[in-house]
């Protein structure tokens, strides 16, 4: 091989690994993306479901409420 294929052959490598670099960049961004995305969904969802805890305890709470007048009136 000439020297001239060596380098031929070596840009040719080089042009796949850069490539190859730049796939993997791009499906490094999307994950970081997706994940970020499915990070602000489960946030989304905690909060709800943490206001929905709290509202649940306030709606227990005037049932004991009632429940206990109920017994206190009988």
């Amino acid at each position: 091989m000439t020297d001239r294929e060596d380098i031929a052959a070596v840009a040719g490598q080089l042009a796949d690994l850069t490539q190859t670099v730049e796939k993997m960049g791009g499906q490094l961004k999307e994950m970081r993306e997706s994940a970020a995305s499915q990070q602000t969904r489960s946030d989304v969802q905690q909060e709800r479901i943490d206001l929905a805890a709290r509202e649940l305890a306030q709606v227990s709470e005037r049932l004991q409420a009632a429940a206990n007048a109920l017994r206190a009136s009988i």
